[in-house]
């Protein structure tokens, strides 16, 4: 099948090349130095504030008094994460407004008062001052009876 007569080994199946290959140099013409370890760049894990702890619910009452004592740990549990909601100036009024009505906390009056005077419609910014004056009014009555 094939033809071996013009090659100069017995049962070679390939012509052997008459040039050779040059022998690479015992040392290379230039010093090899390593190639630079760069450290993998890591990725920052985001960091987020920690979930304040929700204040524990006791095993409430029945009906509307366990109701109650639901609402009074949601409000305890939103009142410090209400500066964290994205919301519009006249979203965060009416936010803090209802955390005053429900928990009858005079201290949150200051921020109500910040938010109405930061909500840009004249319209809104006027009804929102008239109910900061209102809780004001309230409060401020309810002392008074005392």
């Amino acid at each position: 099948m094939f033809d071996n007569s013009s090659n100069n080994q017995p049962g070679s199946q390939f012509q052997q090349s008459p040039t050779s290959l040059p022998l690479p140099p015992a040392q290379p013409p230039y010093p090899l130095t390593p190639a630079p370890v760069y450290a993998t760049p890591t990725v920052p894990t985001p960091q987020f504030a920690a979930p304040m702890p929700a204040v524990p619910l006791a095993d409430p009452p029945s009906g509307d008094d366990a109701l109650m004592a639901i609402k009074q740990h949601a409000l305890a549990n939103l009142t410090p994460l209400v500066g964290q909601i994205d919301q519009s100036p006249e979203e965060k009024f009416k936010t803090t407004m209802m955390l005053i009505q429900a928990s009858d906390n005079a201290s949150l009056i200051k921020e109500a008062y910040a938010a109405a005077n930061q909500i840009t419609d004249d319209k809104a910014r006027a009804q929102a001052l008239i109910d900061v004056i209102n809780e004001i009014n309230y409060f401020t009555q309810k002392q008074d009876q005392k």
